[in-house]
């Protein structure tokens, strides 16, 4: 075809040749084959083998707990054999990652992470590997602090754990928990509950303290033995002074004892100068009225009062809060007077709700409700900020009843737990409270709150993690205090070492929550008065600063807004307690478990010549030939083109030096 264009152009009809016509012929026939060849772009079939070598990861524990057994350097020399070993680099395709809070592929070693979570590791490694040939190393002490119980992985590699750190069993006594309550009122008594371990053979004793101010205001003597290894003490320990209170609890050393670190646990308990009467108004019997009286009253300084709806005779502004269960049109005249007087609420819905009548008492929330009931699950909000409410496994709560229905709020809210329906999390609120015209309110769409309060005793085997929350709530809304435009979250003890997170809250004149401000923190250590300067940064609905890298001791705070007169104050203690030192030796049983359940072998950091003989020899390790059919082009399209553009310019000035353009 290329040479019957050719001809066509310089032979046909074509009345004057020279010596030229001919090379030019050439030139055109040349240069058209190869634009055809170009489009055409012929293709061949070729199978190739390629070899994919086993993976090999290796997993380092770089928590504190390793520079605290003095085993940074053994875990040095060991990676160093590992990677540094020819033959298993032959063998092997080798991965190296870190674990600690989280698992990461390594970088470098620092053994600084304040938490080890071994069961993430093995977990994210085998997801990572999944289908794939690939045992895994890890090298740890086997102490973990977070994460499930890593000992009952079901591992699809091989593991094979290599222990680090002493594995000789020491006598030790600690302190295992520390149960407390968080608030207290004046000249009331407050639990505290203290669990105590003993690990030894011989039977030994010690004495608990509790003391405050280097005051002791509780001492036991305790004895331990090798049958009677724990001990748990109960007592009660009166509110002296209002404001917050700092406990120290330890246990004495016993003979022989390595690691003292964990005998001793700091608390706190903020007491509160008040008395809190609480009114229940219902239209209907039901449990949750009986669970809310249990739970509020379980603070002596609270009393309930539970009325019908037509029998209460009283006056609103004798009670401090009040709660309005599952109201319909016998309501309307204590709703209105909730609203001329400011008194504070607590209104819980459920199927017997009348939404008609509440949407209709200006309350500014609305529910477009259909006569079809809903069951509502429980979805926590960690970024809730009017109070401190920890997370007592809210997701794992059974759901709540309600109307089914679009939630609609028209005033500033604040949302601890969002609703979840059939599994999935939605963004309408479940139990979301207000403050509003120094008026506080919160609203709960849900009947069955009894049995969030059974369920939390059948996880806890106590009532008291519910009971708080709902005292939490109570006290929140109980409180007459004008509201601040400046609200400040944190803790009032943190362990040594760990991030310290505090967050602000900061609304305009009108109460409504301002993202333009700057704030910061001034931070003081009361014993060597060094300062700490932070901005806050905004992130979501809040502002948060985030500090490290504190010493253990007392501090205060301020948190101020550049510009504005509104300042914070408030106090903190960092403890000496530090998770990663509370360990005494190495956990071989479980590193052994782990490797009996993946078909793995435990190993000593002296035997790695041995573990790299095992790997090396062990049959289940191959590497794996694919034939791979690969589709490659027959020619090379940018030499086509560079030879295309060359010819087609030498026939171009050819022609033009003939006089043929």
């Amino acid at each position: 075809m290329s040479s019957s264009v050719a001809f066509f152009q310089y032979y046909y009809k074509v009345k004057s040749k020279n010596n030229s016509t001919l090379f030019l012929f050439l030139l055109k026939t040349i240069s058209l084959f190869l634009l055809i060849l170009l489009l055409i772009n012929p293709k061949i079939n070729q199978i190739e083998t390629e070899n994919s070598k086993p993976k090999l990861s290796i997993l380092i524990d770089d928590s504190k707990s390793i520079s605290f057994f003095n085993e940074t350097n053994s875990i040095k020399g060991v990676r160093y054999s590992l990677m540094n070993n020819r033959l298993l680099k032959d063998k092997f395709h080798i991965d190296e990652f870190t674990f600690g809070n989280s698992t990461q592929v390594l970088d470098s070693l620092t053994f600084t992470q304040k938490q080890t979570n071994i069961s993430n590791a093995i977990t994210s490694i085998n997801e990572l590997q999944k289908n794939k040939i690939a045992p895994i190393l890890v090298l740890t002490d086997g102490n973990q602090t977070i994460g499930t119980d890593y000992e009952f992985i079901n591992s699809k590699q091989q593991i094979y754990p290599i222990v680090f750190g002493d594995t000789t069993k020491y006598v030790d006594v600690k302190i295992t928990q520390l149960n407390a309550n968080k608030y207290s009122f004046i000249k009331n008594k407050f639990p505290v509950e203290v669990l105590l371990n003993y690990q030894g053979e011989e039977s030994v004793r010690s004495q608990f303290v509790i003391s405050k101010d280097n005051r002791v205001v509780f001492r036991k003597n305790i004895t331990f033995s090798k049958e009677n290894n724990s001990v748990t003490i109960l007592t009660n320990l009166t509110s002296t002074r209002e404001g917050l209170q700092y406990y120290k609890a330890s246990i004495s050393k016993i003979d022989n004892e390595k690691n003292i670190k964990n005998n001793t646990k700091y608390f706190s308990v903020e007491v509160i100068n008040e008395q809190t009467k609480i009114l229940v108004l219902s239209s209907i019997l039901h449990p949750d009225i009986g669970a809310l009286k249990k739970a509020i009253e379980s603070n002596k300084q609270r009393k309930v009062e539970v009325f019908k709806i037509e029998d209460f005779k009283g006056q609103l502004k004798d009670y401090q809060l009040i709660i309005l269960y599952q109201p319909n049109t016998k309501f309307s005249k204590f709703l209105s007077k909730l609203n001329e007087q400011n008194t504070n609420y607590l209104l819980i819905s459920g199927v017997a709700t009348d939404w008609n009548f509440i949407n209709r008492m200006q309350l500014g929330i609305k529910k477009n409700a259909i006569n079809q009931p809903e069951n509502y699950a429980p979805n926590y909000n960690d970024k809730f900020l009017p109070f401190y409410q920890e997370d007592i496994s809210f997701n794992d709560f059974p759901p709540l009843k309600d109307k089914f229905g679009e939630v609609t709020i028209s005033k500033p809210n604040q949302t601890l737990l969002y609703q979840n329906i059939n599994g999935l999390a939605t963004q309408q609120p479940l139990l979301t409270t207000f403050n509003e015209n120094n008026q506080k309110g919160a609203i709960l769409f849900g009947e069955g709150i009894w049995k969030w309060r059974s369920t939390s005793f059948l996880n806890t085997n106590s009532f008291q993690e519910f009971d708080k929350f709902i005292g939490n709530l109570v006290q929140y809304l109980a409180s007459n205090k004008k509201r601040k435009r400046l609200e400040v979250n944190y803790e009032n003890l943190y362990p040594s070492n760990s991030s310290i997170r505090i967050s602000a809250f900061y609304t305009d004149e009108n109460y409504k929550f301002d993202t333009r401000a700057s704030l910061e923190i001034l931070i003081v250590n009361n014993e060597t008065k060094e300062e700490v300067k932070l901005p806050f940064s905004l992130v979501n609905n809040s502002y948060q600063v985030e500090v490290e890298n504190l010493n253990s001791g007392d501090y205060s705070f301020t948190v101020s807004v550049l510009g504005q007169k509104l300042k914070k104050y408030g106090r903190f203690k960092i403890t000496e307690f530090e998770v990663e030192n509370q360990f005494t030796n190495a956990n071989f049983s479980k590193l052994q478990k782990l490797a009996e359940n993946s078909n793995g072998k435990l190993y000593h950091e002296n035997d790695i010549d041995k573990l790299i003989k095992d790997l090396l020899e062990n049959p289940n390790f191959y590497t794996i030939q694919k034939s791979i059919k690969k589709e490659k082009n027959l020619i090379n399209w940018k030499w086509i083109l560079a030879t295309l553009i060359i010819l087609f310019s030498i026939e171009w000035f050819t022609r033009k030096y003939f006089g043929k353009i």
